[in-house]
């Protein structure tokens, strides 16, 4: 790849973390908002106990990345 492009790509890369960030951030306000102490870490741990209990399997840790917000 040419200079140009790769300024170009790192652009747009920059700019889809700028989105992401922002709807991550929107979502854990929300989630506190709903009463989730700790936001995405919180509705994330709420929503596997569901999952148990409706697949009565355990899910382990290593199959979710952490929430590094």
């Amino acid at each position: 790849m040419k200079k140009k492009d790769l300024i170009n790509k790192v652009a747009r890369l920059e700019t889809m973390n700028d989105q992401l960030q922002a709807e991550i951030e929107y979502l854990d306000n929300i989630a506190r908002e709903l009463g989730f102490v700790d936001g995405i870490t919180t509705l994330k741990s709420a929503a596997r106990e569901l999952l148990k209990e409706q697949q009565d399997t355990p899910l382990e840790d290593e199959d979710y990345p952490p929430f590094a917000g």
